[in-house]
């Protein structure tokens, strides 16, 4: 038998029980609101004078494929390999991006693996290429589907008879905004790695002193830095430093233009800041990259794709 106080406690005690749970349910239903607004949920926000509109949630980043599944290449011929094994020659098994050299272990291979590599990897840069060929590269690199295209181009545009000769840079953001254009009507998820122009200035300084390449630069390699190697007047360091700051200008551009694209990495500068010393330089010219001058590139685009 329950006395009066013993049921009195258990009623107590059955109100304080359910008490308690309606607490813990609402608690949960608004911590449940909270964390929905938290993430963007659809929840909406409070209205009132002390309160913010709610916002919409930006696009998400695409996510940088370190790892694609086939590269492409355009440029000029530093991409070629050009010189970097017999003289006045192409040598694109020696190519910083899709070479098969175990020498310079190319992007390609370092990317997808040897065989791979030769299944999967196609370079479409050639010899003396300026940025006006490059969309006409492009158009024939998207037939291939690439995941990844390397893009390295600029250096003619400065290389000219004259630095009058130049590629404006009007131009030549033109012509790149022209190439991406192409790459990115035929595939808008491909992801582009974009290489900056070389310091041309510095290859003038490595060369001026060896009797050899100044013999090679007389034959007309890019006259508009390295004509007339040995003069310091005025005349011809003022025309060297119009070379340089087109040179810098073109990368500012690339920078610019990759910047727009999400789907683009510039490399930072990091090919224009890049010490070529005699042993990265092509032992019959010194201007365009050795075999082991082609692996230092190789590192760079690894590093600027994986990071």
């Amino acid at each position: 038998m329950t006395g009066p106080n013993e049921g009195m406690d258990r009623g107590m005690r059955k109100r304080r029980h359910v008490a308690r749970a309606v607490f813990a349910a609402v608690t949960a239903a608004v911590l449940g609101v909270a964390g929905c607004d938290a993430v963007g949920g659809n929840s909406p926000a409070p209205s009132g004078t002390d309160t913010q509109s709610a916002r919409p949630s930006p696009r998400p980043t695409p996510a940088w494929d370190r790892s694609p599944a086939s590269i492409a290449a355009v440029g000029d011929s530093i991409t070629t390999g050009f010189d970097a094994c017999t003289v006045l020659s192409d040598c694109p098994e020696v190519s910083w991006a899709t070479g098969s050299s175990a020498k310079v272990d190319s992007l390609a291979v370092r990317l997808l693996g040897k065989a791979k590599a030769a299944r999967h990897s196609w370079n479409y840069a050639v010899t003396g290429a300026r940025m006006a060929d490059v969309a006409g590269q492009m158009a024939q690199a998207v037939r291939r589907e690439p995941e990844l295209v390397a893009v390295m181009a600029g250096a003619n545009d400065a290389c000219r008879d004259t630095a009058d000769a130049m590629t404006s840079v009007a131009d030549f953001r033109t012509q790149f905004e022209d190439a991406m254009g192409t790459l990115r009507d035929a595939l808008p998820k491909a992801q582009v790695y974009v290489a900056s122009v070389p310091d041309l200035m510095r290859l003038w300084e490595q060369g001026r002193t060896n009797p050899l390449s100044k013999q090679v630069w007389g034959l007309g390699i890019c006259p508009s830095m390295l004509r007339d190697p040995d003069s310091l007047t005025t005349t011809a360091n003022q025309r060297r430093e119009t070379v340089q700051e087109r040179v810098e200008a073109y990368n500012k551009v690339l920078e610019q233009v990759c910047a727009k694209d999400r789907r683009c990495r510039f490399d930072g500068g990091a090919v224009y800041e890049f010490r070529f010393g005699a042993e990265q330089l092509s032992q019959w010219d010194w201007f365009h990259p050795s075999v082991n001058g082609q692996a230092r590139l190789a590192e760079i685009a690894y590093r600027a794709v994986t990071n």
